[in-house]
């Protein structure tokens, strides 16, 4: 499914308009497929938190519990659930990462997969002790790599992105150089959903000899990636989100396969190991991504993310891209007419290009204003210290709404 809705003409939102967008929008069956939403709840703005489930997973998950778990019990991990981790690695890469079979795996939780990155970023390269990372990047990426610092010496070079925005690779290219050995950054920001170049970050960052470790959490399932054609070293990611794999959901870990001979990552499991039920003495890495994994793998998990990935390659990312620039493209265009007056401000790129799926608006009493909008049922984000991060997911949500959310946010703070 490819087809392409146009951005809504700015001066003709009306809710009437958003209920003939809804009829005309190709991915509106989607929205059939997922459970419904509790009758207090009169919009549903935060799925680049956590998504809404798709119907299919119950299906999935009972028939594990009742087939495959009860019926086959510990014969389960002989009969395919052991492969399950590449399996379905390689479903979500061809549905929403640009990537070749054999360089993802899903397992862990994206700290995790974070942390196993890194150290193997810098083990391919020895001698050099430069990491290069922004401040508005998602905490666990800045805390993981401060950790890092301290235990391995390293020296941090810190970007600051200008408001609205994020990194652009001209910032990356005055802050690499001959010590560097990872740039790591967000495809998608958290706060603003800036949409960073990283085919040219990526560049720009080889030609310095060091190794780009990249977050895809924003971006996995809302927008066009290309892991492979971008030549990315490392890239880990949520499956929570816009996959809508669960809360916890087990995270992604691609790794570039021309690094595959030298992988050498810090969490030593028996799951990685080459020949796991040998229980052998020492440690001899599994080849391939393989030798990412760790621990047991989370079987339930892994099935919800298939149904995610299923439904990502039915939709086709171009279509889901152009809905979600549709939405984004409605929300801005009401904020400006409704709520700059009001006295918010908005907090993410104009420019559609350079925006993910969802548009962050500040204030400064916009903790209060959130928790206002719960109340009213408009489920929406707070990002400290002033900021709401209204998430839009292409498939699940609709826009007439979004029309009713953005309305509610008028009328609450007029």
């Amino acid at each position: 499914m490819t087809a392409i809705i146009p951005p809504p003409v700015a001066t003709a939102y009306s809710r009437a308009r958003a209920v003939e967008l809804d009829a005309a929008d190709p991915l509106a069956p989607f929205r059939g497929r997922y459970l419904p939403q509790t009758d207090d709840v009169v919009a549903y703005l935060d799925g680049n938190s956590l998504g809404r489930p798709l119907a299919s997973i119950a299906t999935a998950w009972n028939d594990f519990t009742a087939q495959q778990w009860s019926g086959r019990l510990i014969r389960g991990w002989s009969e395919g659930w052991m492969e399950l981790p590449e399996m379905v690695g390689d479903e979500l890469a061809a549905a929403a990462l640009g990537a070749r079979a054999g360089q993802t795996v899903i397992a862990d939780s994206t700290t995790v997969n974070f942390y196993k990155s890194m150290r193997a970023a810098l083990n391919l390269r020895p001698g050099r002790r430069r990491v290069v990372l922004d401040r508005d990047n998602f905490p666990t990426n800045r805390y993981v790599v401060e950790s890092l610092a301290r235990d391995l010496d390293l020296e941090l070079i810190w970007l600051q992105p200008t408001s609205s925005a994020g990194i652009t690779a001209d910032d990356v290219a005055a802050a690499v150089d001959d010590n560097t050995a990872v740039v790591t950054l967000s495809h998608i920001a958290y706060g603003s959903g800036y949409l960073a170049d990283a085919k040219a970050i990526t560049e720009i960052t080889h030609q310095a000899g060091a190794l780009v470790v990249l977050d895809v959490c924003h971006s996995v399932g809302s927008t066009e990636i290309s892991l492979d054609e971008w030549d990315v070293d490392f890239a880990v990611g949520c499956t929570y989100k816009f996959v809508g794999a669960g809360p916890g959901a087990p995270a992604l870990c691609y790794v570039n396969a021309r690094h595959h001979q030298q992988l050498d990552q810090p969490i030593w499991g028996w799951l990685g190991r080459r020949d796991s039920f040998e229980m052998e003495q020492g440690y001899l890495a599994a080849p391939g991504i393989r030798s990412m994994l760790s621990g047991t793998p989370n079987i339930p998990g892994i099935l919800a993310v298939r149904e995610g990935a299923k439904a990502i390659a039915e939709a086709g990312i171009p279509a889901i891209r152009a809905k979600a620039i549709a939405l984004t493209e409605m929300v801005i265009s009401l904020t400006d007419v409704w709520l700059l007056p009001q006295g918010f401000s908005l907090g993410s790129p104009r420019d559609a290009a350079r925006r993910g799926a969802h548009v962050s608006i500040n204030r400064s009493d916009a903790r209060q204003v959130c928790a206002n909008l719960i109340e009213a049922g408009v489920l929406a984000d707070f990002r400290a210290p002033d900021t709401i991060r209204i998430g839009l997911s292409p498939l699940p949500t609709g826009f007439t709404e979004v029309w009713d959310a953005v309305d509610a946010i008028r009328k609450l703070t007029a």
